[in-house]
């Protein structure tokens, strides 16, 4: 039997475009942490945007804001949507747990992307975090509230999510040189997010 985190990557490949019809639906309540996490970034910068999915509306808010947006999902599908819509960005099917781009940005976002993966992938992610972010970097991520697996649906098949304890997660940005600037537990604001914002000590040396 597939384990339901290897299984994630298939099913939003097998529904990519209705997965692209539904974020079109879906309520814009992402505004207000994006405009939070744009306010730690210089003008202009760079961000890396992983598990990008149709790259709106996230990505193109934030290229709409002036930033050089990197994008990065498993979906070939939705990558090649990527490409449609946003000709001038970089768009590249590949799979967070393998990402080596050998470069840093000065913005790192993984939303509604990091929670699909395993405990064990998960706690691996925050060095492919830390080899991608510059000095002062800026991180922006979704979890769960609290350790443990959860098993939702999409479309009639099961869809894995998983979450660490907030004390481990702050444990492991603090190993990177991360310290988080602002974190809220299933924040009423923005669709029962739980959100984690961080930044990266400019001290710290880039790998």
């Amino acid at each position: 039997m597939t384990d339901p985190a290897d299984a994630v990557i298939g099913l939003y490949e097998r529904h990519a475009a209705r997965y692209v019809e539904d974020r079109s639906r879906v309520g814009w309540n992402e505004r207000a942490w994006l405009d939070r996490f744009c306010g730690l970034l210089p003008a202009g910068g760079s961000v890396l945007d992983i598990g990008c999915g149709c790259g709106d509306p996230v990505a193109r808010h934030l290229i709409d804001r002036g930033y050089a947006v990197d994008g990065v999902d498993s979906s070939a599908t939705l990558i090649g949507r990527c490409r449609e819509r946003f000709p001038l960005s970089t768009w590249r099917v590949a799979d967070m747990r393998t990402l080596a781009l050998g470069r840093v940005y000065d913005g790192l976002l993984a939303w509604d992307s990091l929670f699909h993966l395993n405990h064990d992938d998960q706690r691996a992610m925050f060095g492919v975090f830390a080899r991608h972010a510059a000095r002062g970097a800026v991180l922006m991520f979704t979890s769960g509230p609290s350790h443990g697996e959860a098993l939702g649906s999409y479309h009639g098949e099961v869809l894995y999510h998983a979450s660490l304890a907030s004390a481990e997660y702050r444990a492991l940005l603090n190993v990177q040189g991360f310290a988080v600037q602002a974190h809220v537990t299933e924040d009423p604001e923005c669709g029962g997010h739980t959100i984690w914002l961080a930044r990266r000590d400019p001290e710290t040396a880039v790998p």
